[in-house]
């Protein structure tokens, strides 16, 4: 049987490209899915918040719909000309 490598649960190493590998539990304790978008903040020393970065533009994306009448933003695109 091959070697298994010892670890305390939950621990991870620092790359020497200065990356590291969250343990898929804590990832999904924390609400965090693949290909979102972290902010990285140094807590004093040995420790490292990271936060969900906010999408300011996701917040008002479509606030405007109904707005101006149809084909009234062509009108006054129309007039920059």
């Amino acid at each position: 049987m091959a070697d298994v490598k010892e670890r305390r649960r939950g621990a991870t190493t620092i790359s020497s490209k200065n990356q590291i590998t969250i343990p898929a539990a804590e990832l999904r304790a924390a609400g965090l899915e693949a290909g979102e978008r972290l902010t990285a903040r140094a807590d004093g020393p040995g420790r490292v918040i990271l936060e969900r970065q906010h999408d300011v533009l996701a917040d008002f994306a479509g606030a405007l719909t109904g707005v101006y009448a149809d084909h009234g933003l062509e009108a006054l695109r129309n007039e920059w000309d």
